[in-house]
């Protein structure tokens, strides 16, 4: 095919091509896009393809490019202004933390909940501890150390949690 005969395939079928394409997708950027990507694709393929092949070249490339849109399209997640899904708010999932975490604590003994308490979520020091549950300060380490332990197991890979 030449550049003129290209050419005078792109006048004759342009508006049908369009029109096809316009009655399928119902959105004329999305069928100028397809439309101008068909004319891109015909003209890659000028010397190899024979005129009279070029409208069914032309429609068939059309129709293919308009399903891989339909198809690109699916797997996009539209997230319009106001729309919000609620599998994506963060606040549900670190709630679910927070009610593991609370129950793991809930399991410790007394005295290393206590501890542990004191020292991750009031954030003492090892001596202030000892000095509150009269403890020593190697005591209230070993108890923090086996409740995070123990939370740790029981908590398991925070990836599962989360």
């Amino acid at each position: 095919m030449t550049v003129e005969e290209f050419n005078q395939c792109v006048d004759q079928h342009a508006d049908n091509l369009y029109r096809f394409i316009l009655k399928n997708v119902k959105d004329k950027d999305k069928a100028k896009d397809v439309v101008q990507d068909t004319y891109e694709k015909l003209w890659l393929k000028v010397s190899e393809l024979p005129s009279t092949n070029a409208k069914s070249y032309m429609f068939t490339t059309a129709y293919r490019t308009m399903i891989d849109m339909f198809r690109r399209d699916k797997k996009q997640i539209r997230m319009d202004e106001g729309e919000f899904d609620e599998t994506m708010n963060h606040n549900r999932q670190y709630s679910d933390l927070k009610e593991v975490l609370n129950q793991a604590v809930n399991k410790l003994p007394e005295v290393q909940r206590m501890v542990i308490m004191l020292r991750d979520y009031e954030g003492y020091s090892y001596k202030e501890i000892g000095e509150m549950t009269n403890l020593g300060e190697s005591q209230v380490k070993v108890y923090i150390f086996r409740a995070r332990i123990f939370l740790k197991n029981y908590i398991g890979d925070i990836e599962k949690v989360i």
